[in-house]
């Protein structure tokens, strides 16, 4: 997940082989749990103040905890 100020906005699909990855299972176990809704509302706030990432340019703070594609 990518969050805005603790807000969530988009995720990364995950390799098909992760869903095999037991530690991985057991972090994903332990944190919050997202909807599809949970995604879409936020995303709409962020819309409306006009700070999705996705649509519009903004200024980041630590642009180099971004990762490298």
């Amino acid at each position: 997940m990518y969050f805005i100020n603790h807000i969530p906005f988009t995720f990364d699909e995950l390799p098909d082989e992760s869903m095999y990855d037991l530690e991985l299972i057991k972090i994903a176990d332990n944190e919050r749990r997202f909807e599809p809704d949970d995604l879409y509302r936020t995303s709409f706030y962020l819309i409306d103040e006009q700070c999705h990432p996705m649509l519009f340019e903004l200024e980041l703070e630590n642009p180099e905890m971004l990762p490298v594609d």
